[in-house]
C-alpha cells in the first residue's frame, strides 16, 4: 500500500488510524517498523541525546493546529522524523501545510502504539496535564515540552536575535501587540507570535528575524524548561484557570514567574508594581535580571511612573527620561497606561529612539475585541470588548467608561466573583442585557444595584434589547466577563457577531 500521496490506514493492534500523508522514505510498514524498533531501546530514557544535540529523532506533536504545525515543520527542517497527532478535525489549512512538507499525520484520534514511541513530545498548550494521553507519557518518562521551548533552541544565546516575552492574566495581548507595533515602526526586523500572530516555530523555520515578540500564556510557559526570554514583560495576576492549577493561586503565579526562569544579568524583568500578588512575589523571589517595575502610584528608580497626567520612562538615570501625557495615548483608560508604560519600557531596552516610541503610543489602533470601538448609531457608541472572559479584564472596562452605560455580559462563567465589580456599576451600569444560557448568578450579583435586567441568547437579540435601553449619549459595552462557548465557538465569534448586529441596526 502506498500512503505517500494519498489518505491510507495503517492498523496498529485493533485501533485503526488514518495517517496521511506519509513521507516517502517511511511508507506505512516504515512508520511502524521505525516505531517499533524503537520500543525497546527508549525505557526510562529522559531525553536522547540526538535530540539535545539537535540531531533529529522522533517528534510527536499533539494538536495540530498554528502551533503544532508550525512545530512540526521546524522539526522537520531540523532533520526530526515527525508525527502529528490531533483528536479533532484539522483545519484544512493545516492540513494542506502538513502535506506541503509530507509530514504524516493523524486526526479523530490518539493513536497510543504511535505516540508512546517518541523520544519526546510537543503538546499544544490547550492539552491539560490530567489527560489520559499526558498522564501515559510521563510515566513513560518521555519528554513533553511547548513549541516556544521548541522553537528557542534554534535561536543562538550569543546572537543578536532577542526574545521579548509577555505574560499577564490581562492586558498581554495589548502589550505584545504594543511592541510589536513600535519596534515595527521603527524599522526593526520583527516577528508577532505566541498565543497571536504566527507560530514562533513556524517563523524561527522561515528565519529571518532580530526580534520576536511573543505573547506567553500560563499554559505554554508551564512547558518551558530552558528557553531565555530576554525582556520579560508580567502584565498582572488575578486568579484565572484556577481548574488547571488544582484550585492554587500560588500554582498559577508560580506558572507567570517561569518567564523569568532562564533570565541573566544581562536580560530585563519588566512588572506592574501596583499589582498586589505581583508586587508580594517579586519581594519573595530572587532575580538575575535586572527589574523594572512601573505604577501609577509612585515613582520607581528606573522603569515607568506617572506624575501629573504625565508618563515618565526611563531605563538609565543618566539619561533624559521619554515623557508623555496621558491624553497623547492612543490607548485611553487606567489599563491602557499600564500597557503603553511597559511597552515603552521595553522599546527602550532595544534602543528605540524616544520620539519613535512616543509616535507609536499616540498613533496605534487597538486589536480586535478589546475595547474595540464599533460605531454609533442614534448618538450611542458601540464597543466591543469580547476579549473579557474574566472579573479583572470587564473591571477595567467599566472603569473606563464614562457615560451611562448597558452592559452586555454572560456566558460560561468561570467560577466569577462578582462583588469587586459593584462599586463600578453602581456608578456606570444603567442597565444590564444578559448574553448566556444561564444567567442566574449574574442576576442574583446585580438585581439590587441595576433596575432593568433582559436575558438574551444571542447577539442580534441582546443588540437590540441594549439599543432599546440605551439613549442618545449612552455607551453599549459588550464585555462578558465570561467564556463564550454556550452560544459561540469563542470570543472572536461572539465579538465579530455583537458588531455584525450592531451594523445592521
Amino acid at each position: 500500500m502506498d500512503c505517500r500521496n494519498h489518505a491510507c490506514n495503517t492498523y496498529s493492534g485493533n485501533a485503526e488510524v488514518k495517517v496521511k500523508p506519509i513521507p516517502p522514505s517511511q511508507g506505512e510498514g516504515g512508520m511502524i517498523k521505525k516505531m517499533n524498533e524503537r520500543k525497546d531501546k527508549k525505557k526510562g530514557i529522559a531525553q536522547s541525546p540526538s535530540l539535545r544535540e539537535g540531531r533529529g529523532g522522533l517528534l510527536v506533536v499533539l494538536g495540530a493546529g498554528e502551533s503544532g504545525t508550525g512545530t512540526a515543520v521546524l522539526a522537520k527542517k531540523k532533520g526530526f522524523e515527525v508525527f502529528v497527532s490531533d483528536k479533532g478535525e484539522i483545519k484544512d489549512k493545516y492540513r494542506k501545510v502538513l502535506s506541503h512538507h509530507r509530514i504524516a499525520y493523524e486526526e479523530g484520534k490518539h493513536t497510543k502504539s504511535m505516540i508512546l514511541n517518541a523520544d519526546e513530545v510537543v503538546k499544544s498548550p490547550g492539552i491539560p496535564d490530567t489527560s489520559a494521553m499526558i498522564v501515559e507519557l510521563k510515566r513513560k518518562k518521555i519528554p513533553i515540552i511547548s513549541e516556544i521551548e521548541f522553537a528557542a533552541r534554534y535561536i543562538p544565546q550569543n546572537s543578536e536575535t532577542k526574545l521579548i516575552g509577555i505574560t499577564g492574566t490581562n492586558g498581554k495581548t495589548t502589550t505584545t501587540s504594543l511592541v510589536y507595533h513600535i519596534l515595527k515602526n521603527a524599522g526593526y526586523n520583527v516577528g508577532l507570535g505566541g498565543n497571536i500572530g504566527k507560530s514562533f516555530a513556524m517563523m524561527v523555520a522561515k528565519g529571518g528575524y532580530d526580534y520576536y515578540v511573543l505573547e506567553l500564556s500560563s499554559f505554554q510557559l508551564d512547558d518551558m524548561f530552558k528557553a531565555r526570554i530576554n525582556i520579560a514583560i508580567l502584565t498582572n495576576i488575578t486568579p484565572d484557570h484556577l481548574d488547571r492549577y488544582d484550585y492554587k493561586l500560588q500554582n498559577y503565579v508560580n506558572s507567570k514567574f517561569r518567564i523569568t526562569q532562564n533570565q541573566t544579568k544581562e536580560d530585563a524583568f519588566i512588572y506592574c508594581a501596583d499589582d498586589e500578588i505581583t508586587e508580594k512575589e517579586v519581594k519573595k523571589r530572587r532575580f538575575k535580571a535586572q527589574l523594572f517595575p512601573y505604577s501609577l502610584k509612585k515613582k520607581v528608580k528606573q522603569g515607568a511612573f506617572l506624575t501629573k497626567n504625565k508618563i515618565n520612562i526611563h531605563i538609565n538615570q543618566h539619561q533624559t527620561p521619554i515623557t508623555m501625557f496621558v491624553e497623547q495615548l492612543a490607548l485611553q483608560g487606567r489599563h491602557n497606561i499600564y500597557n503603553s508604560m511597559a511597552a515603552g519600557i521595553a522599546s527602550r531596552l532595544v534602543d528605540v529612539r524616544k520620539s519613535e516610541i512616543r509616535e507609536s503610543l499616540s498613533d496605534f489602533q487597538n486589536i480586535e475585541h478589546r475595547l474595540e470601538f464599533v460605531s454609533k448609531v442614534h448618538g450611542v457608541d458601540y464597543i466591543n470588548d469580547s476579549k473579557a472572559t474574566n472579573v479583572n479584564s470587564t473591571w477595567y472596562a467599566l472603569e473606563s467608561m464614562s457615560h451611562p452605560t448597558v452592559w452586555i455580559v454572560g456566558g460560561v462563567d468561570k467560577g466569577n466573583d462578582y462583588n469587586m465589580l459593584k462599586d463600578l456599576v453602581k456608578q456606570h451600569v444603567k442597565a444590564i442585557v444578559c448574553l448566556g444560557v444561564d444567567n442566574k448568578k449574574i442576576i442574583k450579583a446585580f438585581s439590587k444595584l441595576v433596575p432593568t435586567i433582559v436575558q438574551t441568547q444571542s447577539a442580534n437579540d441582546a443588540v437590540k434589547a441594549a439599543s432599546r435601553l440605551a439613549t442618545k449619549g449612552d455607551t453599549i459595552l459588550l464585555s462578558p466577563c465570561c467564556a463564550s462557548f454556550d452560544l459561540f465557538d469563542n470570543y472572536e465569534e461572539r465579538g465579530r457577531m455583537f458588531k455584525q448586529a450592531v451594523r445592521s441596526l
